[in-house]
């Protein structure tokens, strides 16, 4: 067998824990070993049980050097990856970057031209992107088997209290003492949405877009956005429309719909489910394998196994993270337009009807205010224009 591959991982909370928790799985298969971890307040023994003893420090760069790490996993604030990123790469260290890469395409850029020079393995963390059903839908596309593409839509209709704003002090900002953060609901926690469809439609580099248009809106006190849609259209023609929120009034599965002239493909892309629909057959639901991105890189860094997700190929998605970035701040919805109600202990605001609507707007591949929302206004195109 292989060396397993020396890691260090910073960011071990929040979802960190996650990392945490695969990082244990692929040691116990001999994949990896964790050496080092990179937090301000160091980890409970309890939480590093099965993972040996690493070194612990809030020094990324000394850590890196005291170790001799292979690769790293960032799991840090949005406007802190580049940063870090860079550093790891100028040590000839391998990473695994959470998603959002970078809060603008100028650090992205940045980022990748550093990496270039460094000649080191660059992984985005888009999860989803590594679920076989996505070129099982690709397949069935190319195949004809529901003909000439008319566009694709994803929804996503999430619940997030209050208190989620308040998990970090980034949390919900477009920018932080001066430096851009752009935690909104397009670009953080539900951004899978819109690489996935990218993806799905071999758009996903930063020259396959022709053109992006936003509505970005909030009800809860933050700056970014917490509902919002987009519409972004290939160099081939073909229009992709999200709509998400985190102030649904029940949560539901995130997924994305490919419309055909002669049916549609519809994924649920946390669950690795394809539903296939078409006049004159019979549903046909499919459930698809998943690579761990992390043990894809394992795969790439030993047997050169081609990466899923290198920078290059989530450049689309940071042309919408741009967009975001320059867009005018969020509307701020009318207090008429939304409620309260009392989750965990906590409060969560509500938009009523917002679960419909981003139904709505994946269906029919329509804006917010092209479906008539009464609180939404027109889009802004890339670079804020109205």
């Amino acid at each position: 067998m292989s060396e397993p591959v020396s890691l260090v991982l910073a960011g071990a909370r929040g979802h960190g824990h996650w990392h945490l928790a695969n990082i244990r799985r692929l040691t116990e298969a001999g994949q990896v070993r964790l050496v080092g971890v990179c937090e301000l307040t160091p980890l409970a023994p309890e939480e590093l049980a099965g993972l040996g003893s690493p070194q612990q420090s809030d020094d990324l760069t000394g850590l890196l050097a005291s170790t001799g790490a292979e690769a790293a996993i960032i799991c840090t604030p949005i406007h802190t990856h580049a940063e870090l990123g860079l550093a790891a790469a100028a040590r000839g260290v391998n990473l695994l970057l959470e998603k959002p890469p970078t809060p603008s395409l100028a650090a992205f850029h940045r980022l990748t031209d550093g990496i270039e020079q460094a000649g080191t393995a660059c992984q985005i963390g888009f999860q989803s992107l590594g679920s076989g059903a996505i070129e099982h839908i690709r397949s069935l596309v190319a195949s004809g088997a529901i003909g000439p593409v008319r566009g694709m839509g994803a929804a996503g209709a999430w619940v997030r209290d209050e208190a989620y704003w308040q998990r970090a002090p980034w949390g919900g900002l477009r920018r932080l003492d001066g430096r851009d953060v752009v935690d909104g609901v397009l670009t953080n926690p539900l951004a899978h949405a819109v690489a996935t469809a990218l993806r799905i439609a071999g758009a996903d580099r930063a020259e396959d877009l022709a053109s992006i248009e936003l509505e970005l809106y909030r009800i809860n006190e933050i700056d970014a956005d917490d509902t919002s849609c987009a519409r972004l259209r290939t160099r081939d023609g073909v229009e992709l429309v999200t709509a998400v929120t985190l102030c649904a009034e029940r949560p539901g599965e995130p997924y994305v719909v490919v419309h055909g002239e002669a049916g549609r493909i519809t994924f649920w892309y946390k669950a690795d489910r394809v539903l296939l629909e078409r006049p004159g057959h019979a549903p046909e639901t499919t459930e698809h394998p998943r690579t761990d991105l992390l043990a894809n890189l394992v795969d790439h860094l030993r047997d050169g196994v081609p990466l899923l997700v290198p920078p290059a190929r989530t450049g689309g998605f940071m042309r919408l993270v741009e967009a975001v970035r320059t867009a005018p701040d969020p509307v701020r919805l009318d207090p008429t337009h939304w409620r309260t109600e009392p989750v965990d202990g906590g409060v969560r605001r509500v938009l009523p009807g917002i679960d419909q609507l981003t139904a709505d707007g994946a269906q029919r591949l329509a804006l917010y205010s092209e479906l008539g929302a009464p609180w939404a206004s027109g889009p802004a195109g890339e670079g804020g224009e109205r």
